[in-house]
């Protein structure tokens, strides 16, 4: 179960790079970024469907979900100079909660 949740750690960190890679395709206006932005999500759930024979869909998806949340939070935070306000961050919060509340079932 260890590896698999590093394969859903590895998908995450994919999608992170293709939601930062959506924001640099301005609105799919860049063919470099937008292929590099569909090859990411396209690897990201291949990734993500090796660990669904192991891990239920409610942790594996859950788990990615956050680790993506988390990464492209502190991606645009570094590249864009985005920022979440208080309310953002106490999302970010309930959402490791139910991760790790999910985690918990297993």
């Amino acid at each position: 179960m260890s590896w698999a949740l590093g394969l859903v750690a590895f998908a995450a960190i994919l999608d992170i790079f293709a939601n930062l890679f959506l924001k640099k395709s301005n609105a799919f206006t860049h063919k470099g970024y937008t292929i590099a932005c569909i090859l990411m999500v396209w690897a990201a759930f291949i990734a993500l469907t090796f660990t669904l024979e192991i891990l239920p869909l409610s942790v594996a998806y859950s788990t990615w979900g956050a680790v993506g949340i988390i990464g492209t939070t502190a991606g645009g935070y570094i590249l864009f100079k985005e920022r979440i306000g208080a309310i953002g961050y106490l999302g970010i919060i309930i959402v490791l909660c139910a991760v790790i509340l999910l985690h918990v079932e297993i």
